[in-house]
């Protein structure tokens, strides 16, 4: 077996084992998230029929008695969970997240997945676009900064890394809201012109997404940016004062790749095992910038439907972020198999 086919014998086993792990975590998850959601005491259904009964509407009442004993919410908890998930016969036969139905959101009394729709992949682009920022910008900096070393651009650098950490990435879009409506006269909130919403997806909006799309990258990106400059930057110096980078300028190696070569995809490691993090952290952390900016993702799904108790709302939303979280944590295993040789070798 050559070297290249037995490389990719040793991944697709890595990727078989990954998956496999994937799935146990994911069920584990599952289960908590449900144990976790059904602490609190009551549900929706249950307050809005405390409500309804105080305020003498019946009809309603009948109305969320019968969502109760169609979605088995009358049931035994363990036996909930198992339809939650698809393992158990419900009232309408096996229809769980195995099935691919996400459930019914009381709240909005549609199905989970039309409620979540766009917002899914809305929180992608949002995130992955804030993802792009920080590398972008963050790694250009930090490489500045750390072969620059005590210069003025070095303190300038660090200066603006205090600041981006220090600043709540709200507070920053209830400054651009302010002054983007008070010197421009523009809004800048939401994700795509208000003309545009319902409508289907063509160029013009597309083109409106983009448009809108820079202020919560910028935002959204701006604290995930000073970490990293400041992370890579102490990594970098460390991997220069090693004695390989030494020899390696030593030998006559051009400062450029002496740089490039080995220390910085050193550097990169502990970023690169990020990744799974950074993912969910994203989408998490920009919570409260979606609400002040009015973006349309998971976020302020979540958090309303964690607050009325739409039980199916915030489980599945809570299972696609630790999805997200589990296909990241592949994707950086992956990346540090490639990237990094000492891993490559330890594993054969």
């Amino acid at each position: 077996m050559t070297g290249v086919a037995a490389t990719g014998v040793r991944v697709l086993g890595l990727v078989l084992r990954r998956c496999l792990t994937m799935a146990v975590t994911l069920a584990v998850i599952s289960a908590l998230v449900f144990l976790v959601i059904k602490l609190p005491p009551g549900d929706y259904l249950t307050n809005r029929i405390a409500e309804l009964r105080a305020s003498g509407e019946a009809a309603s009442v009948s109305r969320a008695e019968l969502l109760i004993r169609q979605y088995g919410l009358d049931r035994p908890v363990y036996e909930q969970y198992l339809m939650w998930v698809g393992l158990w016969p419900g009232p309408a036969g096996f229809s769980g997240l195995l099935q691919g139905d996400w459930g019914w959101s009381f709240e909005y009394d549609r199905p989970v997945a039309e409620v979540v729709g766009d917002a899914l992949w809305l929180t992608l682009v949002v995130n992955l676009a804030a993802l792009a920022f920080v590398h972008a910008v963050a790694i250009p900096i930090a490489l500045y900064s750390a072969t620059h070393r005590h210069t003025a651009g070095d303190a300038v650098v660090t200066v603006l890394g205090y600041v981006g950490l220090a600043v709540p990435g709200f507070l920053l879009a209830l400054i651009l809201l302010f002054y983007a409506n008070r010197w421009f006269g523009l809004s800048i909130g939401g994700l795509y012109d208000p003309a545009f919403t319902g409508k289907p997806w063509d160029w013009p909006k597309v083109r409106s997404l983009l448009a809108h799309l820079v202020v919560p990258t910028l935002v959204i990106g701006l604290g995930g940016t000073a970490a990293m400059i400041r992370r890579m930057r102490a990594n970098l110096l460390d991997e220069l004062a090693k004695p390989y980078t030494v020899t390696a300028r030593a030998k006559g190696l051009p400062p450029l790749r002496a740089l490039l070569k080995y220390p910085f995809r050193m550097s990169l490691n502990p970023f690169v095992a990020d990744i799974g993090n950074l993912l969910p952290h994203l989408v998490s952390g920009s919570v409260l910038v979606s609400l002040v900016l009015s973006l349309p993702t998971v976020g302020p799904l979540l958090l309303e439907a964690l607050r009325s108790q739409d039980q199916f709302m915030a489980g599945f939303i809570l299972m696609f972020t630790a999805g997200l979280t589990l296909v990241g944590m592949l994707i950086s295993d992956l990346a540090l198999v490639w990237l990094d040789p000492r891993i490559r070798m330890g594993a054969r």
